[in-house]
């Protein structure tokens, strides 16, 4: 996919965070971009800041957890752009605690979003990723090879989620689909209500994951990036 130009994104979880910041970095590379989440004003906020030209964005509410609710979203999609060509699964949750502390509530959350969540949204657009030949990036995390300590439901979670899309990736290739998860380390984001602030300098932003996007789908039809770990370049030293 080398000419990105007039292309369409959907991207899940688009409101603020990495989301946000890759829809940002396609929509100045020339391409259309749905974004959704589950509050409808956060989304629509997010779309008119993200650009003033209504006819390249389009905001959705969509709870990933819902397969219905991503069959709607694709078909919104679809219905103001005419295609889809790029999936960004991005939408995900965490709770960070000792696994005794874990509720059955949170640990259903994190797999029904960060991994069910993907199975949907990617499922629900199938059809019209088969059309173009399009391209599956899902956003996973360093959490999904390196397992920490309070993180058991949220590691199951990414873990599940790196082997889910490197094995979809062998199922899609054949139709020409490519398929790449992307696992980030530390990014300034507001995730795990964690508010971005000057001393979050030192880690990855969220528009170079977008940039990072870009760079995967430009690669040549012949290569197929399965899998990108990214870190920040220089680890955070604490005084």
């Amino acid at each position: 996919m080398t000419h990105l130009q007039n292309k369409t994104a959907y991207i899940t979880g688009g409101s603020k965070g990495v989301g946000y910041g890759i829809a940002k970095v396609l929509l100045e590379h020339g391409m259309n971009v749905a974004i959704t989440g589950r509050n409808l004003s956060s989304v629509e906020k997010a779309a008119s800041s993200l650009t003033k030209d209504a006819s390249r964005i389009l905001a959705i509410q969509s709870n990933v957890s819902s397969m219905q609710d991503e069959v709607n979203a694709i078909a919104k999609t679809v219905a103001k752009f005419g295609q889809i060509d790029v999936v960004v699964a991005n939408a995900g949750v965490g709770y960070f605690l000792p696994f005794e502390q874990l509720t059955e509530a949170q640990w259903h959350e994190m797999i029904d979003t960060n991994l069910t969540g993907v199975f949907n949204t990617v499922k629900a657009a199938l059809i019209e990723l088969k059309k173009c030949r399009g391209y599956v990036i899902t956003i996973s995390s360093l959490a999904g090879t390196n397992f920490f300590e309070n993180g058991s439901g949220y590691n199951a979670s990414k873990f599940g989620l790196v082997g889910f899309t490197q094995a979809m990736m062998l199922d899609l290739r054949k139709y020409g689909i490519k398929t790449t998860t992307i696992m980030p380390g530390s990014v300034a984001t507001y995730f795990n209500n964690h508010t971005p602030t000057a001393e979050d300098a030192w880690k990855i932003q969220p528009e170079d994951i977008g940039e990072l996007v870009v760079d995967v789908l430009k690669i040549p039809e012949r290569s197929l990036p399965s899998k990108i770990e990214v870190r920040p370049s220089i680890p955070h030293k604490l005084d």
